[in-house]
């Protein structure tokens, strides 16, 4: 990375942060501590007000700002397939999203940045998608935002039903299909749903509360240690 890359990099962390060390810059930038000191240092001498020291953190003193970085031929490849990859699997709602945010990056680059980004051959095919468990996910997505307690008529590997109700905390996509990781009321323990084997949902008025161990930290450690 070039020198006036990185001293750009440390502005864009530093104006994103309350606080900031130089060991979290130098593990993100890839570089030493004294490389870390020496660049805010020079920083500081070129007239960004950098506030803090070594072995404390650091921060942009507030009003400062500078134009972000111009994006790389890399990263607006890894932007066009996120994208993608959102527009066929993330929901009718964030799909439109993904579209509309693409369009104003689009809008804000310069003719051969643009022209790469139209260019890019990184695809992310949707004909094979389930529009049914497209539809469920939006819903499911509003439910973990507003909280509220799910019932599912939900459908095992071997086609048996059952009903259940749930607190749903998280979604998790593998590749092919996303999972609702949920509190469920009616096993009273963890349990983990394919959105594609869901027959039906409905999200009812009654939200469930910030519970301690049962919130998404129990979640993760639940499936961690399961």
């Amino acid at each position: 990375m070039r020198r006036a890359d990185r001293l750009f990099r440390i502005v864009q962390y530093l104006r994103g942060r309350r606080l900031t060390t130089a060991a979290f810059l130098a593990g993100r930038l890839g570089v030493s501590l004294r490389t870390v000191y020496r660049d805010v240092r020079d920083l500081s001498l070129s007239g960004v007000p950098v506030e803090g020291e070594a072995g404390v953190g650091y921060r942009l003193k507030a009003g400062f700002d500078v134009p972000p970085l111009m994006f790389t031929l890399n990263e607006i490849e890894a932007l066009a397939i996120g994208a993608r990859m959102v527009e066929a699997w993330g929901g009718p709602v964030l799909a439109d999203c993904a579209r509309t945010a693409i369009e104003k990056i689009v809008a804000a680059l310069p003719a051969e940045r643009r022209m790469a980004l139209e260019q890019t051959r990184l695809y992310a095919p949707n004909f094979h998608v389930n529009a049914a468990a497209m539809a469920r996910l939006e819903a499911v997505r509003s439910a973990i935002g507003e909280r509220r307690v799910l019932r599912l008529n939900y459908r095992d590997a071997q086609g048996r039903g059952s009903e259940r109700q749930v607190w749903p905390i998280a979604l998790y996509f593998w590749g092919g299909t996303w999972t609702l990781g949920a509190w469920c009321e009616t096993r009273d323990n963890w349990r983990n749903f394919r959105v594609d084997r869901i027959a039906e949902l409905a999200a009812l008025e009654r939200r469930y509360p910030d519970q301690t161990g049962r919130r998404l930290a129990d979640y993760l450690r639940a499936m961690q240690s399961s």
